[in-house]
């Protein structure tokens, strides 16, 4: 599988936005609990972060090179 194929690109990128969302709506659960474990959501924020990082360069591996 060649991980330059855009249709192999977009399908990871579908994937980690999926993630991306879910782990948004976990963090959002758990910042409303009374009884919030700090580290887990520190964690679950840094992961959210790498997911956006992550994100962003399959989405500029996407857009064609353009040579003037």
């Amino acid at each position: 599988m060649n991980t330059t194929d855009p249709a192999n690109l977009a399908l990871q990128l579908a994937e980690l936005r999926e993630e991306h969302k879910d782990l948004d709506l976990a963090i959002q659960r758990m910042a409303e609990e009374p009884w919030v474990d700090q580290l887990r959501l520190r964690r679950l924020k840094k992961r959210k972060l790498k997911l956006k990082d992550w994100i962003s360069r399959l989405e500029s591996e996407l857009i064609p090179d353009l040579d003037a």
